[in-house]
């Protein structure tokens, strides 16, 4: 699933592509994609007309913001956004085309079917589903170490499923989680009320530092992620535990080892990130 860095980098891509482009006509060939309304046509019909004029994330969801509406896209596991000339043709998967008035098109491709769209009115788009159920991004002001450590001391579950959790903080996923404890220190089985002030920071700072490094690398291509200009992330030559086990921790020479925690596979230096 792409995370909070493959998510900047798709809207940093699409906003180069895209903005200021007006919609003439959409074509949804799978409507369970559409949340919201809950009718395709009605969703096809809103948006004739209206253009992009920004493109922001919030979590791991892109806003499209148009005229009158905010489209929010969650791209899940498999989600991907192309823009292609109208003449080009269609790839398998694709399901959702927004057809612009200067001939161009933006494809939405999604080999699962697990991508989620939500047409919201503009100004409404945080007060409801489903951006009013995340926490901050870790990069938002409102993400304190005081916010942290309130919302930590409150939960007995290990910190890898807090930390997966997107109500606590928005963007972390499986990848980058791995990526922060290991930087931090902290074994991912610890539970999370069990942790100090002090490694709390670690985990605070080790996850901005991870994200922002993903982010300069357009971030991490494991299985099929690609921008919307087809480039793959260059932040995998960066892993220091994900998808590394069995090969020697950089920084200790200890083996990798890989463990199942809050039903996730997850990667850890068992010297580096000792268990109490």
């Amino acid at each position: 699933m792409p995370e909070l860095p493959e998510v900047e980098t798709i809207k940093n891509t699409l906003k180069h592509l895209i903005i200021h482009k007006t919609i003439e006509k959409v074509f949804v060939y799978w409507p369970n994609i559409i949340k919201q309304p809950d009718d395709a046509e009605q969703f096809k019909y809103l948006l004739q007309g209206q253009t992009i004029y920004d493109i922001h994330r919030k979590g791991k969801f892109l806003l499209f913001e148009l005229d009158d509406y905010m489209l929010v896209s969650h791209l899940r596991m498999e989600g991907k956004y192309n823009v292609f000339q109208h003449t080009e043709p269609t790839k398998k998967h694709t399901h959702i085309i927004f057809s612009f008035t200067d001939g161009q098109e933006l494809r939405y491709n999604d080999v699962r079917k697990f991508g989620t769209m939500h047409l919201i009115p503009k100004g409404q788009e945080l007060k409801q589903k489903p951006l009013n159920q995340l926490g901050p991004d870790p990069f938002d002001a409102e993400f304190t170490l005081t916010y942290f450590h309130n919302k930590l001391e409150k939960t007995s579950r290990h910190i890898k499923a807090a930390l997966l959790d997107q109500t606590i903080v928005a963007g972390l996923g499986n990848i980058y989680v791995d990526e922060t404890l290991f930087k931090a220190r902290v074994h991912p089985m610890k539970r999370a009320h069990q942790l100090t002030k002090r490694e709390i920071k670690h985990i605070k700072d080790a996850a901005i530092s991870v994200l922002t490094d993903a982010i300069k690398l357009g971030g991490t291509t494991i299985r099929s992620y690609v921008n919307s200009q087809g480039d793959i992330g260059m932040f995998q030559q960066r892993l220091f535990v994900y998808g590394r086990e069995g090969e020697s921790c950089q920084a200790c020479g200890s083996v990798i080892e890989k463990m199942k925690v809050a039903g996730r596979g997850t990667h850890i230096c068992p010297f580096c990130q000792k268990q109490d």
